[in-house]
């Protein structure tokens, strides 16, 4: 047994992942009920069939699981009679004390188009008098498209009326039976609290009051789920209002009628929605997540109601006021109003029909697009100069230019860059003399913001007073130029004396030794010769001097002399040129 149920799996899922991979694109597809009102007595069965539509896109699976309230609905048995499924993923499951019902299953290739596709019947009984609905708590739709693409867009849902059952009497079929004979006609009731009669309240507690004629001498009340029914408890003496406490919620039938001596009058049957209880909790959530540059976001949150029916929501985005989209009542889409970048909280409240709500909270941050670049941007301008600043950023978008002189407001201009993403601001008026502040953003086509760019400085000055200060600064220029010259002229004079003396003293010192060293070695020859001299004379006296040694002598002498006297006048030559 074990081995077949693993076989059927492997057979299913490649039945499955075959008819998966066949068509292509898909649209959208639908769960809802039918039928999807009606009115049944409590002890009573009563069948609903739950039915898929997918009326462009062939679709070969769906799931899904129905919710229904497990103190006013019973189901007894669940029936695949007729159904599109071939194949179940998992049997048709309910459970009476949850209060669901769970299914999943398989249309073979080439799959089921069309509006009326059958999935399986449930039979309830109804246990318990009010109004119930049946709604979707979640669901799918898968096209045959290879890719298994869910292609639900609606989930549906149904409401019944379960009235007490009747024994022991029928409930007449008019609303105000004929009066014969005098007797009173039907009373105008009046509601303090429930004023409205085809509209849901949250209180449970209503009020009723009517006018009693004159020759009225009793009363007779009756409250229940009946919309006609005949008054049957008496009230002598007359009363003319009354109070019902704490009724549980549903659709109610308040019956009055009045007794004079002819007998008992018309009867007036006044209709009573009560529903006490808010809608469902439910989350907010981001298809594109919760940081994103989209200005304006896509959110998605439903709910259901289980008596009265959601009737509308409320959103509130940060710290702006609530603002109602009625729409996603059918649809659970919902694009945000376009937002500036910036953490902020989203507040969403469901409202149903009788006023009561359900609120969910969620945060969401909406990202700058990238910051426009300045690429040319004067820092100053002559005063009837025309401002001109280019940059460049997203293709297509729009450039807000802000000029802010100093002391007064900040002034825009937008203009629009090209499909390169260049841009070029051309200032409309010509700028007064002053200190000018500018600095940009950029809004893409979506409605997305960057953050500001830094902000340039641009001076404009005045013609005639920037002249004269050219001037100036000209003459300033040359006047500063010659005394640099001057300064450096006088600096190299003060260096070439200041070198110039202390070369001069260098030189004294080097001719100063220059002259010792030179004294110290003639006198050192001259002694030498001298001594030669002197030795050729010694000579003289032991023999004949020959003429070759007179002659040696005499110019020895005349050569130390003349040597003597040039090297005297020499020194005294270079001491002169020193000084």
């Amino acid at each position: 047994m074990e081995k077949k149920k693993i076989l059927n799996f492997i057979f299913f899922f490649s039945i499955l992942i075959f008819t998966f991979c066949i068509f292509g694109k898909a649209n959208a597809a639908s769960l809802y009920f039918s039928p999807s009102s009606g009115s049944h007595l409590v002890g009573q069965t009563f069948s609903v069939n739950v039915y898929v539509s997918s009326s462009d896109q062939a679709m070969n699976a769906a799931s899904g699981v129905v919710f229904f309230s497990s103190d006013k609905l019973q189901v007894t048995s669940v029936s695949k009679a007729n159904s599109i499924f071939s194949l179940w993923v998992q049997e048709p499951t309910f459970s009476n004390i949850a209060g669901n019902i769970t299914f999943e299953g398989i249309v073979l290739n080439p799959g089921f188009i069309g509006q009326t596709g059958k999935i399986l019947t449930i039979n309830f009984k109804a246990k318990s008098a009010g109004n119930v609905s049946l709604a979707f708590n979640s669901g799918s739709v898968l096209a045959n498209d290879g890719q298994g693409t869910n292609i639900l867009s609606v989930m549906s849902s149904a409401q019944f009326d379960l009235n007490p059952s009747v024994t022991g009497q029928t409930a007449p079929k008019a609303t105000t039976p004929t009066v014969i004979g005098g007797a009173p006609t039907a009373p105008d009731i009046i509601s303090s609290t429930h004023s409205d009669a085809n509209k849901w309240y949250p209180n449970n507690t209503p009020e009723f009051s009517w006018d009693v004629p004159s020759d009225v001498t009793a009363v007779k009340l009756l409250i229940g789920k009946l919309p006609i029914a005949t008054p049957t408890v008496l009230y002598t003496p007359v009363i003319s209002e009354k109070k019902i406490d704490e009724m549980l919620d549903g659709t109610y039938y308040f019956h009055v009628c009045f007794k004079n001596k002819y007998g008992w009058g018309g009867i007036t049957h006044r209709k009573v929605l009560i529903d006490t209880q808010p809608p469902k909790a439910f989350d907010i959530k981001f298809p594109g997540g919760k940081e994103d540059d989209n200005p304006q976001p896509e959110v998605l949150f439903k709910t259901i109601d289980l008596m009265s029916g959601i009737d509308h929501y409320k959103v509130k985005i940060g710290e702006g006021d609530y603002f109602i989209a009625s729409q996603l009542v059918t649809s659970n889409l919902y694009t945000l109003p376009i937002q500036s970048f910036g953490k902020r909280s989203i507040i969403v409240q469901a409202y149903d029909k009788a006023g009561n709500y359900t609120t969910a909270t969620e945060e969401f941050t909406v990202l700058a697009i990238k910051t426009p670049k300045i690429t040319e941007c004067p820092t100053k301008l002559i005063q009837g100069d025309i401002l001109i600043i280019k940059g460049e950023t997203y293709p297509d978008a729009t450039v807000t230019i802000w000029l802010k002189k100093k002391g007064e407001e900040a002034i825009a201009q937008d203009i629009s860059s090209n499909n390169e993403g260049k841009f070029e601001f051309v200032a409309k008026e010509v700028l007064d003399r002053g200190v000018y502040r500018i600095w940009a953003e950029v809004t893409d086509s979506r409605g997305a913001k960057s953050h500001l760019t830094n902000e340039y400085v641009i001076a404009v000055k005045s013609r005639f007073l920037d002249t004269i200060i050219s001037l100036l600064t000209s003459y300033l220029s040359l006047i500063i130029l010659l005394i640099i010259i001057i300064f450096t002229l006088l600096s190299l004079v003060w260096l070439g004396w200041h070198r110039f003396s202390a070369l001069k003293k260098k030189l004294k010192k080097e001719v100063k030794e220059a002259e010792d060293s030179l004294r110290k070695a003639f006198d050192l020859l001259k002694e030498d010769i001298q001594k030669q001299i002197e030795f050729l004379d010694k000579t003289k006296f032991k023999r004949e001097l020959t003429k070759v040694e007179e002659k040696v002598i005499k110019h020895l002498k005349k050569d130390l002399d003349d040597a003597e006297s040039f090297i005297k006048k020499e020194i005294k030559d270079i001491g002169k040129q020193i000084e």
